[in-house]
């Protein structure tokens, strides 16, 4: 248990100080919408991902747009995106989801703005650790972060799948039973043409007979 513990502070002091905002958000149709970053200083990283779980063909307009209105990033009808970049100027970072090109698909936007400080804080020298020690452990640590952020991500990926995975069970379930439903009345209808065909055939018949 100290053993975690210990691992676990070192851990905190190992990580950047990192600004996240992760949220999920309903794109109307016709709508732009534009969420802001502040970025304090120069040489900052900043992680951009986004994922549209569901609506239209799971696509959507993107754009990311620096302090003196330089775009950054952008791309059209993209399902999902995952980016890291610098921070070159101080200020304020718009990044915009535009679903203007959709006549009536509302959708489900995944998202999450990550601005990290590149600056690590030192490790606490404890008595009787040799500086080789305390590094080896840096990397370990540094290593598990990193993994632990690739399973983030897969998670995050194999949850965007499923979700589209879904939907498309949802369209096909919906058509099928359309395609039912008109079958069914397609059925009645020959039926009923048919019985209006023999009663006329037989109809006729009596009246040449008479």
């Amino acid at each position: 248990m100290r053993t975690f513990f210990a691992l676990a502070s070192l851990l905190a002091c190992l990580i950047s100080t990192v600004a996240a905002t992760a949220l999920t958000y309903k794109l109307e149709a016709h709508e732009k919408a534009c969420f802001f970053s502040n970025v304090d200083k120069t040489g900052t990283k900043v992680a951009f991902y986004f994922a549209v779980q569901s609506g239209g063909s799971f696509d959507v307009d993107y754009s990311v747009v620096g302090p003196n209105e330089k775009i950054i990033l952008d791309g059209t009808k993209e399902r999902q995106g995952d980016f890291v970049f610098t921070a070159n100027d101080v200020g304020e970072y718009r990044f915009c989801f535009n679903n203007e090109m959709s006549t009536f698909a509302e959708k489900m936007v995944d998202f999450e703005i990550a601005v990290e400080n590149e600056s690590r804080a030192q490790l606490p020298s404890k008595q009787g650790t040799t500086p080789e020690q305390t590094s080896v452990l840096e990397e370990s640590i540094l290593k598990l972060s990193a993994q632990l952020s690739t399973i983030s991500r897969n998670q995050k990926y194999f949850r965007t799948r499923e979700n589209r995975n879904f939907s498309t069970v949802r369209s096909t379930e919906k058509r099928i039973f359309n395609f039912s439903i008109m079958e069914c009345g397609l059925m009645v209808t020959m039926a009923g043409l048919q019985v209006f065909i023999v009663r006329f055939f037989f109809q006729g018949a009596r009246k040449g007979y008479v």
